[in-house]
């Protein structure tokens, strides 16, 4: 495993902004209003060869409400005791505040190394401003600048001389797991279930997770990712621009997981925005599980689960190839039990079939039922291939592509999906036409 770096300070003295520079992206989201982060928010870095993970996290401080002070706080001191080595960021600019002071002195009593940042200066004409600091008796301080890099390379250098070395990871690729929905259906709940452990700020106030948060998570012995997301509302509900940037980077998500584990509330049932997210997932190729939430909540009789079910397929009709579960992240009941799921939409989702072994099935299905005329003229496929998978792809090689019928189109998908017994991935077949050459 990577050794971990955690970034901590107050709000708004520029930890997402170091966290996206020392890992090269725009993961954590940043803005000029304080506290923006609130969970712990993870990536990879590199520096002179050497690999390790930083963490994001929220200001330690107060923000938007008195309700988000202790949550905040507890999440900055996990990633401190889970840490490997500490930066401690200043503010140059506001100087030395009663925040700084007591978070120094609480790092004081942790046996990590610590590295005191004092962000915000830009060239060495500012450096001066490190005199405000030497009242908390600390040394050095890295004068930096993470937005245009000033002094990143001395504090960088120094970081990377104490961490562990490890040798590089041989695993293969771990299964990404986006958990998506409509606000406060209780995604981060279903998350710090399955970790056992606080990781995500969860409140019954809508919005609370802003970032889309990657955690790793061991199941069985086997390692996943899930990505928690902002709550998803509807366009004309979303009206702060930080709120905007949350949803975008929650269906930006979807891009980069295999299987979308989209939540909904069982006693509210299946909204129509509901439908609309799941109708991003689709969308964009994703495996696809529901989640009924809260089912410690639905009053119960020996039809109420096959009633729910059917209603999810009456309304997700697109999805009929998705699994569904009634779970409650409270009580953890089934929680653990969607990782059956998991494995095997995973498996459907990656795979791969030959090219002579798909034509023999094409084949035969053909023979089955042959489509339609076009223009007084026989459809005849030539060849099939898989072009990709995730989702498994498929292209046939037809003389008149357009002329086929959609419910032939549909007909032939059906019996792909038998064949092949891919009935829990998302599966698709495009018609081309033949070059003629030779």
């Amino acid at each position: 495993m990577k050794p971990i770096v955690a970034i901590v300070g107050r709000p708004n003295v520029g930890k997402s902004t170091l966290f996206n520079r020392m890992t090269r992206s725009r993961n954590a989201l940043v803005d000029d209003v304080p506290g923006v982060t609130r969970d712990r928010i993870y990536g990879d870095a590199q520096w002179d060869e050497v690999s390790f993970t930083v963490v994001d996290t929220g200001g330690f401080s107060e923000f938007d409400s008195e309700q988000f002070v202790p949550l905040v706080r507890y999440q900055v001191m996990q990633a401190i005791e889970e840490a490997d080595a500490i930066i401690m960021l200043f503010d140059g600019r506001e100087g030395v505040t009663p925040v700084d002071t007591d978070l120094v002195q609480r790092l004081r009593q942790s046996d990590k190394p610590v590295f005191y940042g004092v962000n915000k200066i830009d060239g060495p004409r500012h450096e001066s401003l490190l005199a405000d600091f030497s009242v908390l008796g600390v040394d050095p301080l890295y004068p930096i600048s993470a937005e245009d890099r000033y002094g990143m390379g001395d504090l960088m250098d120094a970081l990377i001389a104490v961490l562990p070395r490890t040798t590089p990871e041989t695993a293969a690729d771990r299964v990404r797991l986006a958990v998506i929905g409509r606000p406060n259906v209780g995604k981060s709940s279903f998350i710090n279930r399955l970790l056992g452990d606080k990781r995500l700020v969860v409140s019954d106030l809508p919005g609370t997770t802003r970032d889309a948060v990657d955690t790793i998570c061991k199941v069985k012995g086997k390692e996943y990712v899930l990505i928690d997301t902002a709550g998803i509302r509807r366009k004309k509900r979303v009206r702060e621009k930080l709120e905007k940037f949350s949803v975008i980077k929650a269906l930006k998500s979807l891009n980069r997981c295999h299987i979308a584990l989209v939540m909904m509330d069982a006693v509210q049932g299946v909204t129509d925005q509901d439908v609309r997210i799941a109708g991003y997932a689709y969308e964009r190729g994703r495996a696809c599980i529901i989640l009924l939430n809260k089912w410690d909540l639905v009053e119960k009789d020996a039809t109420t689960a096959k009633r729910h079910v059917d209603a999810v397929r009456e309304r997700l009709k697109f999805l009929s190839f998705a699994p569904v579960w009634t779970i409650s992240a409270l009580t953890g009941q089934r929680t653990f039990k969607v990782f059956d799921s998991v494995k095997t939409v995973y498996e459907q989702y990656t795979t791969r079939v030959s090219t002579g072994r798909l034509n023999r099935i094409f084949e035969t299905i053909l023979g089955r039922h042959e489509p339609a005329m076009y223009r007084g003229r026989r459809i005849k496929f030539y060849y099939s291939t898989q072009t990709s998978v995730a989702p498994p792809t498929f292209v046939c090689f037809a003389n008149y592509p357009e002329g086929i019928h959609f419910s032939y189109e549909r007909y032939m998908v059906n019996q792909l999906r038998e064949a092949l017994s891919l009935d829990k991935t998302p599966l698709r077949v495009m018609f081309r036409k033949r070059d003629k050459k030779g």
